[in-house]
């Protein structure tokens, strides 16, 4: 998956919390959040604060189907709310490697856009 197909896919899935998605997918798009943030932190802090409201909700879908695809709930995103620690956490559980049978959030991601 490339940047911008996973862009796209995460896009078109607004506020899909169902499902799976693999590494690429989520990296990629965390990538593009993190970017937009500067960029618009740059030119101006009411536009990077429309940018953060704009693109949460993408975000945090794309989190809990990362999740989703190592057989964890998208709850455990609240671990965000813990410094350090909880980054560390998140990190790795994002970080892991995905299933690769079928698990309690769906089938494996075969994605057309792959």
């Amino acid at each position: 998956m490339t940047f911008t197909e996973s862009i796209k896919l995460c896009f078109s899935k607004y506020a899909d919390f169902d499902g799976r998605a693999k590494r690429p997918e989520y990296w990629w798009f965390f990538l593009f959040c993190f970017l937009l943030g500067v960029a618009t932190g740059i030119v101006s802090e009411v536009l990077n604060i429309i940018a953060t409201l704009a693109i949460s909700l993408p975000c945090y879908a794309a989190g809990a189907r990362r999740l989703h695809d190592t057989n964890r709930s998208g709850w455990w995103q609240l671990l965000w709310i813990i410094p350090i620690i909880g980054w560390i956490v998140v990190i790795m559980f994002l970080a892991e490697e995905g299933e690769s049978t079928d698990n309690r959030f769906g089938a494996v991601p075969t994605d057309a856009l792959e």
